[in-house]
């Protein structure tokens, strides 16, 4: 039997038995750890979470829970919602999950399948910290945006890595801009993390590059474990003002995560 068609057969027989359909690995890359968010609860082996308010360095206007109003699961997507009420001095509401403790990785394709809210004032993000994050030794411990989304600019998704002198306004940033609204469709968004460079990938093109050497004598940080954030914020400094139109509850909807690293020879 040809290749392909062996692969379609087993591919059938393994749904018939019950069984998922393999997931397919980039060339010379196998996947070493995911989240397909199925079933009905968030996976505490793979996910802990933030809590709390007070703007989280960014001026955010939401209180972080982990109450399945703002996060849980449904129809095999991971949902964080963002919500308008009061709760905890805060008047909005949401949701930020982490691998932090559980799940940490160095180099490989770190990809997800999201669908973004839009409207002013939403902040959705796919991103990494080092696995060495303290709480205080931020830009120190590197941050990798795999994705950021300004729902003002619907347009718009932003890729940049954060370290000791290129943080903040100064990270080492690239604007990806398309000719429609990106929350209208999931899309997928990646990185390709290597010793030396780091590739931003949107559904599949890749639109940055950037390499130890554009860094100059800056240090370079992105030579250790990483762990994974999704979290949609609310207002803040690059999400700012909340649009008056801004419908709520907005959803964050996460199809799977995935990682991928260099097989074995």
């Amino acid at each position: 039997m040809r290749p392909l068609l062996l692969a379609t057969a087993l591919a059938v027989i393994l749904t018939a038995c019950g069984g998922a359909t393999p997931i397919p690995a980039p060339p010379g890359m196998a996947l070493i750890w995911h989240d397909e968010f199925e079933g009905n609860a968030i996976d505490k082996a793979n996910w802990t979470y933030d809590l709390g308010g007070g703007g989280w360095g960014n001026g955010e206007a939401e209180f972080y829970s982990a109450r399945p109003e703002n996060a849980r699961l449904e129809n095999g997507l991971l949902l964080i919602e963002a919500r308008q009420e009061k709760y905890e001095g805060s008047y909005y509401t949401s949701a930020r999950l982490k691998t932090q403790g559980l799940q940490e990785f160095q180099y490989g394709r770190i990809e997800a399948r999201i669908k973004v809210p839009s409207g002013a004032g939403l902040w959705p993000a796919f991103w990494m910290l080092g696995a060495n994050f303290t709480g205080s030794n931020w830009p120190d411990c590197g941050e990798i945006d795999i994705m950021e989304y300004v729902g003002r600019e619907p347009d718009l998704v932003i890729g940049t890595a954060h370290g000791p002198g290129y943080s903040g306004a100064l990270g080492m940033s690239q604007w990806n801009r398309q000719k429609y609204n990106i929350a209208d469709d999931f899309h997928t968004f990646a990185i390709e993390w290597q010793a030396d460079q780091i590739d931003w990938f949107y559904d599949g093109a890749k639109y940055y590059t950037l390499t130890r050497a554009d860094v100059g004598d800056r240090e370079w940080v992105f030579d250790q474990p990483f762990f994974i954030i999704l979290n949609l914020a609310v207002g803040g400094t690059l999400g700012g003002v909340i649009g008056l139109d801004t419908a709520f509850p907005a959803q964050l909807q996460v199809d799977y995560v995935r990682v991928f690293q260099a097989s074995t020879p």
